[in-house]
């Protein structure tokens, strides 16, 4: 339970990351005690000489994404802890590490801007030639030829959400047809159990999955053999979600062609085949990050903190299905 001051509200005990960022939590109440979590050297930091905090009294918890080896480490040891906020969209990382009594909530919302922006970026490049153009510009090599245009495509959006709904509304404008494919079938979408008859007709199939039972391995081999030959698969979900020697095969026989900002692994390995394969464009993970949006996520922490100090329900519930 939460301690109280003297004749004063519940005091409630939360921790944010020591970085220059949490300043955009904005001004939090008085009952609000802050515990800060010392800004780690590295995203694998050597837990054995990490000095920490008391953290037996945190009742909310905002890790930075650089700590989560840390946070995983300590949650058992936690046993006043209530929620997790996490600075992501995804919480896989989280999977199976939750005690029942924490609620996680997430960031959405704070990167449908950029991802989309990504991902409308990535079709354009491949499919107006502009990855074509950029090698022919390192080999100084003047050679015309024609692309595509994206007018009278069909993109099929797995993961329909409110970043596909982003890239949805970017992605009409240009007179692509788009079909929304969500977990369960609903108004305005199909559900996962209509994905295998939408795979067909997808020039761009957009994977914007999170990662969970379900979802591991769902374009396999055969999902991925469903698509038409020159298709293009954008993944800006996570990497776990294809089989990756199946798209390496599907690449390397030239019947797809991929824009990925996630891969499995990752990092990808200097050696991993998928660098030096034709028609792929592979970014580092780092679709949603611009100068704004960690901004936006330590905004939208702050009012869930603010939420929680007042008793109020907290936004961005995370469904238990995601993290079993």
């Amino acid at each position: 339970m939460s301690e109280r001051h003297r004749d004063g509200p519940e005091v409630v005990v939360i921790c944010l990351p020591d970085v220059p960022e949490r300043h955009q939590v904005g001004e939090l109440p008085a009952n609000v005690e802050v515990v800060l979590l010392p800004r780690q050297p590295g995203p694998l930091p050597d837990l054995s000489r990490v000095e920490l905090p008391d953290l037996s009294r945190v009742e909310l918890l905002v890790p930075a994404d650089g700590a989560r080896q840390l946070v995983l480490a300590e949650l058992g040891a936690m046993t006043r802890l209530r929620v997790v906020q996490t600075l992501s969209a995804g919480v896989d990382w989280l999977r199976g590490r939750v005690p029942a009594r924490v609620v996680v909530c997430n960031a959405r919302g704070v990167y449908d801007g950029p991802v989309a922006e990504w991902v409308v970026g990535a079709i354009l490049a491949m499919q107006r030639g502009l990855m074509t153009t950029r090698d022919a510009q390192l080999a100084a090599d003047w050679r015309p030829f024609v692309a595509d245009e994206l007018a009278g495509l069909r993109a099929v959006i797995l993961g329909y959400g409110s970043i596909g709904s982003a890239v949805a509304e970017r992605l009409r404008p240009f007179g692509v047809e788009v079909v929304g494919v969500a977990r369960t079938r609903r108004e305005g979408a199909l559900g996962l159990d209509d994905l295998d008859e939408a795979l067909p007709a997808a020039d761009i199939l957009i994977d914007l999955l999170p990662l969970a039972a379900e979802t591991t391995g769902l374009l396999d081999a055969r999902r991925l053999g469903l698509l038409r030959p020159g298709a293009l698969l954008v993944n800006a979900g996570r990497g776990a979600t294809v089989d990756t020697p199946a798209l390496v095969d599907a690449l390397r026989d030239g019947r797809l062609r991929a824009a990925l900002d996630v891969t499995d692994p990752e990092p990808l390995p200097p050696d991993h085949p998928l660098w030096r394969l034709p028609g792929v464009l592979i970014s580092p993970h780092m679709a949603g990050d611009s100068r704004r949006s960690l901004a936006r996520a330590y905004a939208l922490a702050g009012d869930q903190i603010r939420r929680f100090a007042a008793g109020e329900r907290l936004e961005n519930q995370v469904p238990p299905h995601l993290l079993a």
